[in-house]
């Protein structure tokens, strides 16, 4: 199990630790509800230092991220993030990433933490032209600060004006006392914030003063458990859950950030999928009556039949109710579409809804 930088840090001020993605990582601080309502309320900080990050320079760095990954890189400007996905040559998705364009021949590539070695692996095999990769996820540390009091928070570090910097979006300039730090306008929550990239030997003195600056705003630290109901909240797939290297990205919803206008990997076979119609699609669920959907649990139609498997369920904060992601039969996917969950042994009723569950998305 590998230690972030400050592991033994989190660990010492009260932080739940667990293995996450091969990572000793902080689950929770106090509890999940209280953390997640901080985040939705006021201003939260989770360390997501396990998360990978692999810097692509050169004159073949826009081919090769065209090449492999699923959105159009080419309609990127600098500054300008993008979600997108790594289509595997069978039909599934190696991972879902973030690409942000620094110069019209360096890019950087955010991933996921249990995927760094595959996605490194997989990329480099599709290098071909000699395009310069850096592994960069050893050497930096990634806060990410979320919720509405997130920009009062960090404003008081910076001089640089965050409410002018949008949606998918980032710069680069001097943060709590250090040049050249990389402050991006993303995050996992749907509760607005920002993503702090900055290396590993002055994590402990920044996240001290990203606390002190949201000390008026109660400022919390948030853990893993805490961040996966957020993003449930919101409906963003979480890799390992609700996209895999099986599952159909089309099926998932990622149609959007599918680009057939350029030839990537597997991209003939994915066009013809989409043709073909889907057989199955991800819907959100809403508990109807008592109960907490979990991963694997049957849905079923009012007789019993299985129509489908969640893929991601919880009890969600906000709006105490059980909500979850699951794969259904295409013909069972219309929002209002009555539907039930197995849970122990029991069918409770449930509805497929619209997303986000809760509020817009930011």
């Amino acid at each position: 199990m590998q230690k972030i930088t400050l592991s033994d840090f989190h660990e010492s001020i009260g932080g739940k630790m667990v293995d996450f993605a091969g990572f000793y990582m902080p689950v929770r601080y106090s509890s999940d509800k209280e953390e997640h309502l901080a985040v939705r309320n006021s201003v939260g900080v989770f360390d997501v230092s396990h998360m990978g990050e692999f810097l692509l320079k050169g004159k073949g760095a826009l081919d090769l991220i065209q090449k492999v990954t699923s959105n159009d890189a080419s309609t990127l400007f600098d500054g300008k993030i993008q979600y997108s996905y790594l289509p595997n040559e069978t039909g599934g998705v190696v991972d879902d990433l973030l690409v942000y364009r620094v110069s019209e021949e360096e890019y950087l590539l955010v991933v996921n933490a249990g995927n760094i070695k595959k996605d490194w692996d997989w990329i480099s095999k599709y290098n071909t032209e000699g395009v310069e990769m850096t592994d960069l996820s050893p050497e930096t540390s990634l806060f990410a600060v979320q919720g509405p009091n997130a920009v009062k928070t960090l404003q008081k570090l910076t001089d640089i004006d965050l409410s002018t910097i949008s949606y998918y979006t980032f710069v680069k300039g001097k943060f709590a006392g250090h040049e050249d730090i990389l402050i991006s306008a993303t995050g996992y929550t749907g509760a607005g914030g920002f993503e702090i990239y900055l290396p590993n030997a002055i994590a402990e003195e920044v996240w001290k003063k990203i606390f002190e600056a949201g000390a008026e705003f109660d400022i919390k630290p948030i853990g893993l458990g805490a961040r996966d109901t957020l993003r449930l909240e919101m409906g963003y797939c979480l890799y390992g859950n609700d996209i895999t290297d099986e599952t159909s990205p089309l099926e998932a919803g990622l149609g959007w950030v599918t680009k057939f206008t350029k030839e990537f990997t597997n991209s003939a076979a994915l066009k013809a999928e989409k043709e073909a119609g889907l057989k199955r699609k991800l819907v959100a669920i809403e508990i109807i009556d008592k109960g907490i959907p979990r991963s694997h649990y049957e849905i079923c139609t009012a007789d019993g039949e299985k129509i489908g498997e969640v893929t991601s369920g919880t009890m969600s904060p906000s709006l105490n109710k059980g909500i979850a992601l699951g794969y259904v039969s295409a013909a069972y996917s219309k929002v209002g579409t009555e539907v039930y969950i197995k849970i122990r042994e029991k069918l409770t009723a449930a509805k497929v809804v619209k997303l986000p569950f809760v509020g817009q998305n930011v």
